[in-house]
């Protein structure tokens, strides 16, 4: 297949070119700049020479850009954790938006059958813990933080779009996304660089995640541009594991990262915000709880099922917890290197 992959040199995109390459698909790969030499570059490592510049928001180039492509694969998002009020918001909520709308009407334009888009489990709702996983007919409704909103209101907004033109839909809904190959940045990759830092070593929130390696992702999406499916499909691994068990996990595959020496109280996570206020401070990170994402994650936990992935698209987790952890410490430790950190982790 001839496909075009949005988003190409961030951490999901660039995964998803390089199952493509190796699946023996062409790819042609877009970026906000393609004059860009240094985000163009990972992309020319992998004999990527199809490069062009795309701001998903604008509608003749993205019909150009779908033109004789098979498949358009739609990766490319913002992915920030900002609270309410952030000057960033509302762009990333019309990125996601408008973004996604325009890739669909954009591929039918161009004659391009089907789209693959990149959503979240952000789109799906938190639920009680004795409550049962939730499944691809459920959607968030608590949508306080805006990549929630953004990443909700953008899927619905490419469901309408297909259904108005009639391109065949794909959605991909991932957990958090660890493992290798990222080249800046994600909050998934700062949640683990700051567990290294020592950000937990006092106690872990009393919290889950939905999480999933890269080439896992890169595999799912792979499966619905090859299969004959339309729909959502939940993208995470088997087992969503806790805080504290991430950051054990962290700690056994290396001794020098702090373990969390137990779960912190409920009452804590109240203070959450001002807790990430000092630790941004002190760790020179972004920050990265706000008082919305405190009230969505009270007393809930994710639980949701990959059960349709498994059985629609042939999709199974093939990359261990403990070795998505131990090699995006790897990548965060050359990272750092090459951005001269003093403190070594």
């Amino acid at each position: 297949m001839k496909v075009l992959v949005t988003g190409a040199n961030g951490h999901v995109g660039f995964g998803v070119c390089k199952a493509l390459l190796a699946g023996g698909h062409e790819v042609r790969a877009s970026i906000r700049s393609a004059g860009d030499t240094a985000k163009a570059a990972p992309l020319r490592a992998l004999s990527i020479d199809d490069i062009v510049d795309l701001d998903v928001r604008e509608s003749e180039p993205f019909v150009e850009a779908c033109r004789g492509m098979d498949v358009l694969m739609h990766v490319a998002a913002t992915y920030a954790m900002h609270p309410p009020g952030h000057p960033e918001a509302p762009s990333m909520l019309r990125d996601s938006t408008e973004g996604a709308a325009n890739a669909v009407n954009s591929a039918a334009r161009a004659g391009v059958p089907k789209v693959v888009l990149t959503s979240s489990v952000a789109a799906l709702p938190r639920v009680r813990p004795d409550d049962p996983p939730v499944t691809e007919a459920d959607w968030a409704t608590d949508l306080g933080v805006p990549y929630f909103r953004a990443k909700t209101e953008g899927e619905r907004a490419a469901w309408k779009a297909a259904e108005e033109t009639g391109v065949k839909l794909v959605t991909i809904l991932p957990g958090a996304v660890g493992g290798p190959d990222f080249q800046r940045r994600t909050p998934t990759i700062h949640m683990i660089e700051n567990i290294m830092l020592g950000a937990m070593r006092f106690g872990a929130p009393n919290t889950n995640t939905a999480y999933v390696d890269v080439r896992d992702v890169a595999a799912a999406h792979v499966l619905a541009a090859e299969h004959d499916v339309d729909g959502r499909f939940i993208i995470i691994n088997d087992h969503a594991p806790e805080m504290r068990e991430l950051s054990l996990l962290m700690h056994w595959a290396d001794m020098s990262v702090p373990a969390a020496r137990g779960v912190l109280p409920d009452f804590v996570m109240s203070a959450g915000p001002a807790l990430d206020w000092l630790r941004s401070s002190i760790l020179r990170t972004p920050r990265m709880v706000s008082r919305e994402l405190i009230e969505t994650m009270r007393g809930k936990v994710t639980k949701a099922s990959n059960a349709r992935a498994k059985a629609e698209l042939g999709w199974s987790q093939s990359v261990g917890l403990d070795r998505s952890l131990g090699d995006t410490m790897v990548a965060i430790r050359a990272l750092r290197r090459r951005e001269g950190h003093r403190v070594v982790i």
